[in-house]
């Protein structure tokens, strides 16, 4: 029998958060008979002075989800949207002062690339591939990412991607590994590497006073740099290739001082053609999509602290 004249242990409330996730907002600018599409996933989560809605259920300090949701609508008309960085900006900006019991908003966005589609031309010609001849990035697959966090003071961004795949079908080798009674993997000379890459990279922009980096070229030079890395990169292992991956981006884009990125590699394996009397000289493959080798580090500046969740590029 429990012994009731124990006095129970104090319970406390820890960190907590709310907001209106995934607000799809599409914003249409007509400049003439040009239209300019940005597509947007917005999450908004809100922080501060919220112990009493969870004791005793008071909403006195609630801004309604359903408010935060509108707010993201209004704004993409007020403000218009030039980027995801700096609409999140003006989100957690305004949450932050509008609200004295918010204290923090952590605003986490999603945009959705549309390209335009151009008139067929009777005149264009085929402009050549440049000498890297073996890698390869699907079109606008990818995610592009933000999360902008602000306490009132101080601000955090940090932006990426997600969803991109990049293929080298030569340049990659695999072998000098540790082998022990359960390894049966075979050294490889000649290999395919393939990833789909998730990043995610910390500006050093933490303040109004700072001068506010161009969002847009910042996206544009950090994927153009990562995907120069994985081109030119000779890979021992796909854990070089990321290395290299972002100390291209650090050392090239002064504005950020940290890069982390989770890489699977994609798995190809030579199908076995003998059975058929055909000789497969690396030419036929079998994609595998799991089990798959999960590679995750993170690249600093030197001086500089890790602030990059370690789970970040999975979620």
């Amino acid at each position: 029998m429990a012994d009731i004249s124990r006095p129970a242990r104090p319970v406390i409330l820890g960190q907590n958060q709310y907001g209106k996730a995934e607000n799809r907002v599409v914003k249409i600018t007509r400049d003439g008979a040009t239209h300019h599409i940005k597509d947007l996933n917005v999450s908004v989560a809100l922080s501060g002075d919220m112990d009493e809605v969870h004791y005793s259920g008071s909403n006195a300090n609630v801004l309604p989800t359903d408010t935060t949701k509108n707010t993201v609508y209004a704004f993409a008309k007020e403000h218009g949207i030039e980027s995801a960085e700096q609409f999140g900006i003006h989100l957690a900006r305004h949450f932050v002062t509008s609200q004295e019991p918010i204290k923090t908003a952590r605003i986490r966005i999603e945009e959705y690339a549309w390209e335009r589609i151009e008139a067929s031309d009777a005149t264009s010609r085929f402009s050549g591939a440049d000498e890297v001849k073996h890698s390869f990035v699907r079109k606008g697959q990818e995610t592009r990412l933000t999360q902008i966090t602000y306490d009132g003071e101080r601000w955090e961004v940090v932006s990426g991607l997600k969803d991109l795949v990049v293929m080298n079908s030569t340049n990659s080798e695999f072998w000098g590994y540790v082998k022990d009674k359960y390894t049966t993997l075979k050294e490889a000379y000649d290999r395919i590497l393939a990833t789909e890459v998730s990043g995610r990279w910390r500006f050093n922009w933490t303040d109004d006073e700072q001068r506010m980096p161009n969002w847009e070229k910042s996206y544009e030079q950090v994927k153009k740099h990562m995907l120069q890395a994985f081109a030119e990169t000779y890979s021992l292992s796909l854990q070089q290739t990321l290395y290299q991956m972002g100390s291209r981006i650090i050392n090239n884009r002064s504005e950020i001082d940290e890069v982390r990125f989770s890489l699977p590699n994609k798995h190809h394996f030579l199908v076995d053609l003998e059975p058929f009397g055909l000789k497969n000289d690396n030419e036929v493959y079998f994609a595998a999509d799991r089990p798959y080798g999960l590679i995750e580090a993170t690249v600093l500046r030197d001086g500089c602290e890790a602030k990059i969740p370690v789970d970040l590029t999975n979620l």
